[in-house]
């Protein structure tokens, strides 16, 4: 799958990473091992990171810092009621988007 894949979990990621917050809070690399778990295995922790910058910048979620055994306090993230917003429409848009991509496969038979 390789560049396909890569391109296009660009436009999809922050709305991957709001689902798993929306589970519940997690620091960044917790985050990066789910999507691991969930097949995401190419993705990159400076990837997840930036992304996180971006939603906590966007108003998506709340940052607690949580002290950690190794090293500084870990930002640990949830999302918000905007970021539940975000989400929802994010899963809107997944459905229409999802929904006519299925019917133009379909069409292919």
């Amino acid at each position: 799958m390789g560049n396909q894949m890569t391109e296009m979990l660009k436009g999809t990621l922050e709305g991957i990473v709001l689902a798993i917050l929306a589970v519940r809070p997690a620091y960044g690399y917790e985050i990066t091992a789910r999507l691991r778990d969930q097949g995401f295995a190419d993705i990159v922790e400076g990837t997840v990171y930036a992304l996180l910058v971006r939603i906590e910048q966007r108003g998506f979620v709340d940052v607690e810092k949580v002290p950690s055994e190794k090293g500084p306090p870990r930002k640990v993230y949830s999302i918000n009621a905007h970021g539940r917003e975000q989400l929802d429409e994010f899963w809107r848009t997944w459905s229409f988007l999802a929904g006519r991509i299925e019917q133009l496969h379909e069409g292919e038979k």
